[in-house]
């Protein structure tokens, strides 16, 4: 005579069968991968004319931003937008996709531009959401397994796409949030600083996703290696408008520093039209400052690589389940990355003044 105790053991086994019989069933993902996989595919392609920019004006509280902004994104370019600390290069962005009304300028959109945006703040993420849901939700006609499958392409496995966006690190964000981008099948990416929380080998993955992308790119970021990898033109933001360079990063301060030394040149030429002693004293002391003003930037180049390789090591630790589970140890992790992305701001405002970008 069974009792009982089999009696409710054996009652709660059929119900749970029952019960997942009524569950759809979720294959996993084939491949189970250790590093993120993207592939940017528009679904159409876009006019030779993108984006056209005329004489945008921008300022909050009366105080101005910038003025007469001017440029223009033809198909298969791949812009980084540059410019200090502080002048608007995100709010330029929001201007463009819509989320900020400027002041002054007009905004026109070429033929089947399809537009996929990426906010550094990631605040298009739902935070009582789960990462599955996300997905899900966003586009509704994908199968479970599908977006189980483009979600293992982004190292997210078994009960990982469960968890809540409120729960995830910086990285974790940015990794749906291309996730995203890349189901949209967009023609058209704005992506605002997308490599600040990817760690070094995801980094690489995005500059070979972008390269090999068909469509238009335009993005702001502080990586001059990312930008040198990636971009075909080089849009440098000031207070009084835009200025072109067409190639890399290496290219835009080649051509900054040639014209600048031109400006220097043409000033000396035209105020001092004879050479005395005291120019020739002058002269020595320039060239004695650039060189020293050369060691330093070489130098700052150094420290920003190292610091950036810290902000990657610690991003990657944050990634890592131990940590995750551990809520002293990530804060402790969490304060030491704030830290190094204080030094690497500081850095960049340092080097920046002395190139006079």
């Amino acid at each position: 005579m069974r009792s009982y105790k089999t009696e409710a053991a054996i009652i709660r086994a059929k119900s749970r069968e029952k019960l997942l019989d009524k569950i759809e069933r979720v294959d996993r993902p084939e491949e189970q991968p250790d590093s993120m996989r993207l592939r940017l595919t528009p679904k159409i392609s876009s006019g030779a004319d993108v984006l056209t920019i005329e004489g945008i004006d921008m300022g909050f509280d009366g105080k101005p931003l910038f003025a007469d902004v001017t440029f223009d994104l033809k198909k298969g370019d791949r812009t980084a937008l540059v410019g200090p600390n502080g002048i608007g290069k995100t709010t330029l962005l929001k201007i463009l996709v819509g989320e900020l009304t400027p002041l002054a300028g007009r905004i026109r959109e070429g033929v089947n531009v399809r537009l996929g945006y990426y906010d550094q703040a990631q605040q298009r993420l739902s935070d009582e959401k789960t990462i599955f849901q996300e997905l899900a939700d966003t586009y509704p006609r994908l199968t479970q397994t599908e977006i189980r499958n483009v979600l293992a392409a982004f190292i997210f496995t078994g009960d990982d796409v469960f968890k809540p966006i409120s729960a995830l690190s910086g990285g974790e964000r940015g990794r749906v949030a291309l996730a995203k981008i890349m189901l949209a099948g967009a023609n058209f990416l704005v992506l605002d600083e997308p490599t600040n929380h990817l760690d070094l080998f995801s980094k690489e993955i995005l500059e070979e996703g972008l390269r090999e992308f068909t469509g238009t790119v335009l993005y702001i970021s502080h990586d001059r290696y990312f930008i040198n990898h990636t971009a075909t033109k080089v849009l440098e933001l000031g207070r009084e408008g835009i200025t072109e360079y067409l190639g890399n990063y290496d290219y835009y301060l080649e051509k900054k520093q040639a014209m600048q030394l031109e400006v220097v040149n043409t000033a000396q030429t035209i105020s001092a039209p004879a050479t005395t002693k005291q120019d020739w004293i002058k002269k020595k002391e320039n060239e004695s400052q650039a060189r020293r003003q050369k060691a330093r930037v070489s130098k700052l180049e150094m420290e920003i690589a190292e610091t950036e390789e810290h902000i990657a090591r610690c991003d990657n630790k944050l990634n890592e389940e131990a940590i995750a589970r551990d809520a002293q140890a990530a804060a402790a992790l969490y304060a030491e990355k704030i830290e190094w992305d204080n030094k690497l701001s500081a850095l960049y405002d340092e080097w920046a003044e002395l190139n006079d970008v």
